[in-house]
């Protein structure tokens, strides 16, 4: 079975913080307290190639600007910053300078307590973001990634992140749920990597409620887009999103591959 793991969705229901801490995956948005014990970043941006935005924009405006939703309390997040910029893992040196003007990273997560952990242990303030939001409320996230964008003149982001969210997207929002967020994702980013969680996590995360004694996932007994979970979100994003698949980077120890997408409409910068 899958340990706790995955992030975001809808609006959290509060935790039981008795003497023992929150139940593992008792969380149903997937927004665990201690996610990055159970699967440390560093397994998998190992995955991704050294250069890989320097390859990827060889001369798009800088600062890069990169979207990552469900980022839980951070730990991914700042590891994916230090890994795409070449910097070393060491969170008592202070931001280089110049990182910041290379990329801008929003990072955000449906659950304030986990974001407000990611503010107080960030490590660069001044490149990486982290805010509440709810990705699937239109009304919420609109003005906020619009203002976003704005403040560096742009109009989307030049890529996102989208690392074991996927699942509880899709089981708190159903099969439409699932489409409408590859599709807001494929319409804000010029490139787009995820990490979608195999079906036999969604067993397990439904067999996790049962055993606490909760309702199931509204949606899960009738998802029609089932199995392969990441030959199916490559099928939509590729068939029904304006992307095409660049590249997989493999599978972590825990059987999950980083799948990297290109739009093929034309984003504003992109990677020209």
């Amino acid at each position: 079975s899958c340990p706790a793991h995955g992030r975001c969705g809808k609006m959290a229901a509060p935790m039981s913080r008795g003497s023992r801490g929150p139940e593992p995956g008792a969380a149903p948005y997937g927004n665990f307290p201690n996610y990055s014990r159970f699967h440390p970043p560093e397994e998998r941006v190992s995955l991704l190639p050294q250069g890989l935005l320097r390859s990827l924009f060889p001369a798009a405006t800088r600062p890069l600007l990169g979207l990552d939703v469900g980022c839980n309390s951070g730990e991914l997040s700042v590891a994916l910053y230090q890994h795409l910029l070449g910097l070393q893992a060491s969170s008592s040196s202070p931001e280089p300078p110049g990182a910041g003007k290379e990329l801008k990273l929003l990072c955000c997560d449906i659950d304030p307590e986990l974001i407000q952990r990611a503010q107080q242990s960030s490590p660069f303030p001044a490149s990486i973001s982290f805010a509440s939001l709810d990705i699937m409320d239109s009304r919420a996230r609109e003005p906020f990634l619009s203002s976003y964008l704005q403040r560096f003149g742009r109009s989307s982001f030049d890529i996102g992140f989208c690392m074991s969210v996927t699942m509880w997207i899709h089981l708190n929002h159903g099969d439409r749920g699932l489409l409408e967020f590859l599709a807001l994702l494929a319409s804000l980013c010029t490139f787009l990597l995820v990490e979608p969680q195999p079906w036999k996590c969604y067993r397990a995360a439904a067999r996790r409620l049962r055993r606490l004694g909760r309702d199931d996932f509204e949606h899960f007994r009738s998802l029609r887009i089932n199995g392969d979970m990441a030959q199916s979100i490559t099928r939509i994003l590729t068939q029904e999103c304006a992307m095409e698949l660049v590249c997989s980077f493999g599978s972590t120890t825990w059987d999950r591959s980083l799948l990297l997408f290109k739009s093929t409409s034309a984003h504003p910068q992109g990677s020209d």
